[in-house]
């Protein structure tokens, strides 16, 4: 037989050769197709052992030896469900229901009036339960130290719920007193507002007021810190009243009743104690201030001031 036909011989076995070993490979891989996926059985002990230490699916016993909680005959989807649900023997979850006390007075502090009586000024809040839900007191007041004695106070009782990130709604109750050289005269209120963090970092109370003869006012408080140091601290503070009824005996006129803007600067020896200095300004707008000038008052107020704050 010449070369020719030896090496057309030689190549024809060759390709034969490939052509089985590319068949044979199909074959094995469709026979593996077709068994379906590999079950928890089918795998050999040491990768049974290998998964279990991977899924966390071994617990130990009272001699020390590890115990597959994984069933016979479980497949690895049926194995990593079993790892996503509650078992039975699990400890029972722990729920957010710690209660707290909390107690600040925002303002203890002495008015030094460019015109008019000092007086002694005071703002506290302080709430109790857990933070989901809490009962709030508020008061504020202020009692002159010169001349014949008058001033005023104000408390309230709210609940509070949680409805958003930094936000609370809040419902309840508001006592007003106020006395001096005229009869003293109090009134009570309903109360509705939310409480809490607004853009920009300002410490936010918006409530709604309805008092026992069916008045009707609102009113907005803000308040941010600025740091200067970690412990220097200046503080602008914001409110203001707006009312849809007169009431004349308490010098209230209809519309927007005042504008309250304060700056103070505090020094935090800690978050607990604070002295402070500022300014602060209230000015009566509308009808409120033609009310208070047929009484002979004053319709401004600016005063020095200097106090303390305190947490508790």
């Amino acid at each position: 037989m010449s070369l020719l036909g030896r090496s057309g011989m030689g190549s024809r076995a060759r390709n034969f050769f490939a052509f089985g070993l590319i068949v044979s490979v199909l074959a094995g891989c469709a026979s593996q197709g077709s068994a379906g996926p590999r079950s928890w059985t089918s795998h050999t002990p040491t990768d049974r052992d290998d998964l279990r230490r991977q899924l966390g699916m071994e617990r130990t016993s009272e001699d020390g030896s590890q115990e597959p909680k994984a069933p016979t005959g479980m497949d690895l989807v049926g194995l990593v469900a079993v790892t996503q649900e509650p078992q039975s023997d699990w400890p029972t979850p722990v729920h957010d229901n710690q209660r707290f006390t909390f107690l600040r007075a925002e303002q203890l502090e002495y008015r030094l009036r460019d015109d008019g009586s000092d007086a002694a000024r005071w703002e506290a809040q302080g709430w109790h339960g857990t933070d989901y839900k809490k009962l709030w007191m508020k008061t504020e007041g202020e009692q002159s130290l010169e001349g014949p004695s008058e001033g005023d106070v104000e408390v309230q009782a709210l609940y509070s719920q949680l409805v958003a990130p930094f936000w609370d709604f809040q419902v309840g109750a508001r006592y007003d007193r106020r006395w001096g050289p005229r009869p003293s005269l109090d009134r009570w209120f309903g109360v509705v507002g939310v409480q809490g963090f607004s853009p920009y970092e300002f410490e936010t109370e918006l409530a709604l007021f309805l008092s026992d003869d069916a008045d009707v006012s609102a009113r907005l408080t803000a308040a941010t810190d600025f740091l200067i140091t970690q412990r220097l601290i200046l503080q602008p503070r914001f409110e203001s009243e707006v009312v849809l009824q007169e009431v004349p005996e308490f010098q209230v006129g209809q519309g927007l009743n005042y504008v309250d803007l304060g700056l103070r600067l505090r020094y935090e020896f800690n978050r607990e104690l604070a002295p402070y200095i500022g300014v602060n300004w209230i000015r009566s707008l509308g009808e409120t201030e033609d009310l208070i000038r047929g009484d002979g008052g004053q319709v401004s107020d600016l005063a020095l001031v200097f106090g303390v704050s305190l947490w508790f």
